[in-house]
């Protein structure tokens, strides 16, 4: 199984590449996500956290699973919630587990882009799971969560990540 790269890994702030075999290594590889995101007790994981630099996330949050591939997020509603967010690639030094921090994101989102197979695909999102979604959106654009902290906040935060 892929390991997670922690944040200091180039790879996650490369921007990821279109995907452009929907094939069989594909299938293989969004099954592979789903089974590293549960071993590590995540909502959301990105390729870029597994050191696949391709566009594509998976998620299982709030009684909704599914997987994205080149994803364009559109934003519905601006309105922005604060909430504690936290990051499978930042995790503690000390205890492994993701360091979390109050983070703005838009209340509402639409992503389309396409499942495994190539078909067409379309979530409107609000609450935690448009949260999600721009996280792992961001991670396909080489950001990360404490890139949109105060630098008071992300030096706190790095400060305990290896």
């Amino acid at each position: 199984m892929r390991e997670i790269r922690s944040v200091g890994d180039p790879v996650l702030r490369t921007p990821a590449e279109p995907v452009t075999d929907f094939d069989r290594e594909l299938r293989r590889l969004v099954d592979e996500m789903f089974s590293v995101m549960y071993a590590a007790d995540g909502v959301g994981l990105a390729g870029p956290q597994i050191g696949v630099g391709r566009r594509l996330f998976v998620y299982d949050i709030t009684n909704r699973k599914g997987h994205l591939i080149n994803p364009e997020l559109t934003i519905d509603d601006p309105a922005q919630i604060v909430d504690d967010e936290g990051c499978l690639s930042v995790p503690s030094r000390e205890t492994g587990k993701p360091l979390y921090a109050p983070t703005a994101r838009a209340s509402g989102v639409t992503v389309r882009g396409f499942d495994r197979l190539g078909r067409p695909v379309a979530v409107k999102a609000r609450g935690m799971l448009a949260r999600c979604f721009q996280h792992e959106y961001d991670h396909l654009d080489g950001a990360l969560y404490v890139d949109r902290l105060t630098k008071e906040e992300r030096r706190k935060i790095l400060l305990q990540a290896p």
